[in-house]
């Protein structure tokens, strides 16, 4: 007789793993970068999203991409800055979730970035605020494929995954002044830039997608004890070549 598995604990099981997971990388030397990346596909996995956004705001208070757990969302999240509209700039702005069921009845409250989100084939989005001290830090995107809302359970997770979030940038400070906090914001959106630029170069040497890329980079910074952050600098600098970075993908079976 076969018993069918409990759908209830398998989720319990994964939300406690993934808030295991995400506080033991804040102990030590944590990465910033790999634990953006890995927000974002918790969020995936947990949530029900087809896929998510981490937009972080620089010193000058403008937001900016810190990670997602696609291309496809990436490419969304950027146009979603350029036209200076969308739920996720709302949110920041004002420093509330913002819930949209289906983006197909929002197309008046944001004309340019409707359209292009369902273009896309984006149907609903669910922005959560990352806050910490009074100080707005950016905004989690949740985006579906199809109409729907998120429970209110699931909203009070996904927001509970944001304030991880929030807590990492600032997790090594005893305390911290406004100054330190955008300094450390600054940082992270550093980070990113010096990733995207090395899985551009991993792509382009390759001839794989970005994704691809950004796999075989982070199986390369876990297998060897880097940080993600430190691995795609080398790559950069051309101190690691992409050939070894591959050779290891390969190796390890990500891709072939």
């Amino acid at each position: 007789m076969t018993t069918a598995p409990v759908i209830g604990s398998s989720r319990e099981h994964r939300v406690s793993q993934a808030f295991v997971s995400l506080a033991g990388a804040l102990v030590g030397d944590y990465d910033i970068a790999d634990l953006h990346t890995t927000l974002t596909t918790v969020c995936t996995d947990l949530l029900g999203a087809t896929s998510a956004g981490l937009l972080l705001a620089n010193p000058e208070g403008q937001l900016k991409l810190a990670a997602a757990s696609s291309e496809h969302t990436r490419n969304l999240e950027l146009f979603l800055l350029q036209c200076e509209q969308g739920p996720c700039l709302d949110c920041f702005r004002d420093g509330n979730a913002i819930s949209v069921p289906d983006l197909g009845e929002e197309e008046a409250r944001w004309p340019r970035f409707v359209p292009t989100a369902i273009e896309a084939g984006f149907r609903s989005v669910h922005a959560l605020p990352m806050h910490l001290r009074g100080v707005r830090l950016g905004t989690l995107g949740l985006f579906g494929t199809t109409p729907g809302a998120l429970s209110a359970p699931d909203l009070e997770l996904g927001q509970a995954l944001a304030d991880v979030a929030s807590v990492a940038l600032v997790a090594n400070q005893a305390t911290m002044d406004h100054l330190r906090l955008t300094e450390q914001l600054q940082t992270a959106l550093n980070s990113r830039v010096v990733l995207e630029q090395a899985k551009g170069q991993l792509a382009q040497l390759g001839d794989v997608s970005m994704e691809q890329a950004f796999d075989a980079l982070r199986r390369y910074s876990r297998d060897h004890n880097e940080r993600l952050s430190e691995v795609a600098r080398r790559v950069v600098t051309r101190d690691l070549t992409g050939e070894q970075v591959f050779d290891h993908a390969r190796s390890k079976g990500v891709f072939r």
